[in-house]
């Protein structure tokens, strides 16, 4: 009996040290920082939110730097204020300009600095979300945010790693963005013109048999005023001749 345990002790302990390893390298890799929501519409405008978590037992996070992808430029960037922390906004320029509202803007935002005030930041087990506006986004698939991540001790997480379509996520990698291509205006859009000329034409219609029943109106009152006007006549000819 004690020969038979031994090898299902052993097999159960390997099983244990091995889903701990498991979910030990798994626990990290999923508090990376992201951005929310993570899709969006081309051309559009939304509120993100950068979401990121602190992952150091002992220290801080106290500066977050958000670049701005150089290939999707955006024309117009701002950000919500956050207890606690101030915000620096870089810009480059762009060519060709791009175009907002009927205006040509040859800059863009290139980098937001999130920083944290004295005794300040993202504490051990917490996370922290800095929202930020941003549209028209840009006709690209994705929009790839490479993201350092400071921490009070002076180490950095470099959230840069962009993703590869079919391969396993990297170990540390940058928030992505999904854009989609706006939906093209459909026939249903005309609809309501087609609808309203349709109104007119009715419209339009019931008018013209107005007329013409107002025109018959009249010119039945007329034929009627003749018709009287004749049988009085025929009445008065009689007793002349007598």
């Amino acid at each position: 009996m004690i020969r038979l345990r031994r090898p299902a002790t052993i097999a159960a302990l390997t099983l244990t040290a091995v889903a701990t390893a498991v979910l030990g390298l798994a626990g990290p890799a999923s508090a990376h920082v992201t951005i929310n929501p993570a899709e969006a519409k081309q051309g559009g405008y939304g509120r993100f939110a950068f979401r990121v978590p602190n992952e150091s037992d002992t220290a801080s996070t106290v500066k977050v730097e958000v670049n701005l992808p150089e290939n999707a430029p955006v024309g117009s960037v701002s950000t919500m204020p956050v207890a606690g922390w101030t915000v620096a906004v870089e810009k480059r320029k762009v060519d060709p300009p791009i175009e907002v509202h009927g205006s040509q803007l040859t800059e863009a935002v290139s980098k937001l600095t999130f920083t944290a005030a004295p005794n300040g930041g993202v504490k051990p087990g917490e996370f922290q979300e800095f929202p930020v506006s941003m549209g028209p986004l840009p006709q690209a698939d994705t929009m790839v945010f490479k993201v350092l991540q400071t921490y009070s001790d002076g180490n950095v997480s470099r959230w840069i790693e962009e993703p590869t379509p079919g391969a396993e996520e990297p170990e540390n990698p940058a928030p992505v963005l999904k854009l989609a291509a706006a939906a093209p205006a459909s026939a249903g859009a005309s609809a309501p013109a087609a609808a309203a000329a349709d109104d007119d034409d009715d419209d339009a219609g019931s008018g013209a048999a107005v007329a013409l029943g107002v025109a018959g109106l009249v010119a039945g009152l007329g034929g009627l005023a003749l018709g009287g006007l004749a049988f009085a006549r025929t009445r008065r000819e009689p007793a002349a001749k007598a």
